[in-house]
């Protein structure tokens, strides 16, 4: 606390600065200059990270663990995790509407993704089905929910 004392009274003293200063944000420096915290493509580069995640998932739950139920599960977290990395990585800088499409797109290629590296899983195990043959006689009406699902969510967190 700096003490400033004048000269016209000896036993007068005044603060250099009003105690209730401190509460005050403090000035950025002229040299900084002040950005916004994110950007378009840093929002969607975060959320195809997640993206990404959510299909190495599908790959592992849906080749390795041979789960199918478990992936709707997966692909609802995943949806949610690209909703908030695109709304975290895009700051102001990505509006909400822009930044809701952005999400379900990058939602949905991720789920196109997984199951393309399911499909390659079992192609490396000894599958010969085309695609769609393998996807609809092993996962069924669960593809299109997983897509539901991880769209549904990124939307939501994504608003």
């Amino acid at each position: 606390m700096a003490v400033m004392t004048t000269g016209s009274d000896p036993g007068e003293r005044r603060l250099a600065r009003p105690p209730s200063d401190r509460y005050r944000p403090s000035e950025p420096d002229q040299g900084d200059e002040a950005r916004p915290p994110g950007s378009v493509a840093r929002g969607v580069l975060f959320g195809a990270i997640a993206g990404l995640g959510g299909a190495l998932l599908t790959m592992l739950a849906g080749g390795v663990l041979a789960l199918s139920a478990g992936l709707l599960v997966i692909w609802a977290s995943a949806g949610h995790a690209v909703g908030l990395a695109t709304r975290i990585g895009g700051g102001p800088a990505l509006v909400p509407p822009r930044r809701t499409w952005v999400a379900v797109g990058l939602a949905l290629a991720g789920v196109v993704l997984g199951q393309i590296g399911l499909w390659w899983y079992a192609g490396t195990e000894g599958g010969v089905l085309p695609l769609p043959a393998y996807l609809g006689e092993t996962f069924g009406i669960l593809v299109p929910m997983q897509a539901l699902l991880a769209v549904g969510f990124a939307w939501w967190a994504a608003r």
